[in-house]
């Protein structure tokens, strides 16, 4: 058995390699250490990988969302006829006849009928006031005339008995049958009464007034609308106290509501005095009201108002609005452009003014590099600034070179628009 050492020997060697390998049954159950750490980490960073994914879905989505803008056309300078803008002033619509409504005397507010935005008449009842005591004052008026009226009445009588007293006398002192004393004693009396008569006709007259006055006062009672309008403002209830003059502690009110004129309309503008020069009375003018940007109202030149205020150095200049619309509300913001004066030709005989580049809105200009101008051209749907040089303003429009006629740009660019952008046109305007 020369072979069986050499066998034996390697089958131990492979028994203490099988024991080496066998896994310790205490240590499979013993969970490792250093895996716990490593799992906290890789989830950690998952969760931060995600984290910059929505933020930058979020970013993508709100940038390449399109802003709605409104377009306008740009039109060739030489093809717009018409007198051009001169001057360029800003103010407010102003009503010629406005007024707050009151009372003329202090009284509780019965009732109030009229509200907010009602078009009333004039002559039209707007409120009532408690008038109880001013009643009864007309009554107790009424009751004194009537009482000086009987009291004449009972004079006329008496009156007529003295007259007839005396024409007896008379005829008695003819015949020699009375004395003259007797005569001059009904003549008397007859004198007396006709005084006595000729005061109580005063009496009456006095009390005549007396009814007139309360009737007055009983009328103030009742307050009525001094023109045709629009009530703006309702400042009383019922129940509250109304006086002509201010109490100074806020409870008294001093009036029941505003009314104003729609029709007496106009424009107030404040001219820097340096080109007062350019403006005339009966000029020619269009208005653009800030709520309207898009609508253009003719317009001319009321008044030039005869005094400069020196804080401001400024002339307030009345603009009379040619065109009446429900639109138009006073206390409006607009914008007031003077046109040139008329040399008397002809509308189709009058030159057009040269004016070089196109014309946009003025409202799409906006402030570009180093103070200069630019505005958003269109291009499909991405705006791309644009740098301009602008010319003479003529009416609403804006003159400017850098962009060709056709030309599409962004009328009001709203806050948040930039270069590249993508956009949705809500609205078309040439």
């Amino acid at each position: 058995m020369a072979g069986d050492p050499p066998v034996t020997e390697a089958r131990s060697n492979q028994g203490d390699l099988l024991r080496k390998l066998r896994i310790d049954p205490s240590a499979r159950d013993r969970p490792s250490r250093p895996a716990a750490p490593r799992r906290a980490a890789l989830i950690a960073g998952a969760g931060i990988l995600l984290a910059l994914l929505a933020i930058a879905a979020a970013w993508w989505k709100w940038h390449s969302r399109p802003v709605a803008v409104e377009a306008a056309t740009a039109v060739a300078a030489d093809t717009a006829r018409g007198p051009a803008a001169i001057l360029q002033a800003s103010g407010y619509v102003t009503a010629r006849r406005e007024a707050t409504v009151s009372a003329q005397i202090t009284g509780t507010v019965k009732e109030v009928l009229i509200e907010e935005g009602e078009h009333v008449k004039a002559g039209q009842v707007l409120a009532r006031l408690e008038d109880s005591a001013y009643q009864a004052g007309v009554a107790q008026a009424r009751a004194q005339l009537l009482a000086a009226q009987a009291q004449e009445s009972q004079f006329l009588v008496e009156l007529a008995q003295a007259r007839r007293d005396t024409k007896r006398n008379q005829d008695l002192i003819d015949r020699n049958l009375v004395s003259h004393q007797a005569l001059e004693t009904a003549q008397t009396q007859q004198d007396a009464l006709d005084a006595q008569l000729q005061v109580q006709r005063k009496q009456i007259e006095l009390a005549q007034a007396a009814l007139r006055g309360a009737e007055v006062q009983l009328a103030y009672c009742t307050i009525r609308a001094p023109f045709a309008g629009v009530i703006v403002a309702k400042a009383a209830q019922s129940g509250e106290i109304i006086s002509p003059i201010s109490a100074g502690g806020g409870y008294t009110r001093t009036g029941v509501g505003t009314i104003v004129d729609m029709d007496s309309l106009e424009i107030e503008v404040d001219v820097n005095e340096s080109y007062i020069n350019r403006v005339s009375a009966e000029q020619s003018a269009q208005a653009v009201l800030d709520a309207y940007p898009d609508w253009t109202i003719p317009a001319h030149v009321v008044a030039i108002i005869p005094t400069a205020d020196r804080n401001k150095a400024t002339v307030k200049v009345r603009v009379g609005l040619d065109l009446k619309d429900p639109r138009i509300l006073p206390d409006m913001g607009v914008r007031v452009s003077f046109l040139e004066r008329s040399t008397g030709a002809p509308d189709e005989q009058r030159p057009a003014q040269q004016i070089e580049g196109v014309l946009v809105p003025a409202t799409a200009l906006i402030a570009g590099a180093n103070g200069g101008k630019a505005v958003y051209l269109i291009e499909g749907d991405i705006v791309h600034l644009r740098a301009v040089t602008p010319g003479p303003a003529r009416g609403e429009l804006q003159s400017v070179s850098g962009i060709s006629a056709g030309a599409r740009v962004v009328r009001a660019p709203p806050e948040g628009l930039h270069d590249g952008a993508r956009i949705s046109i809500s609205k078309a305007g040439s």
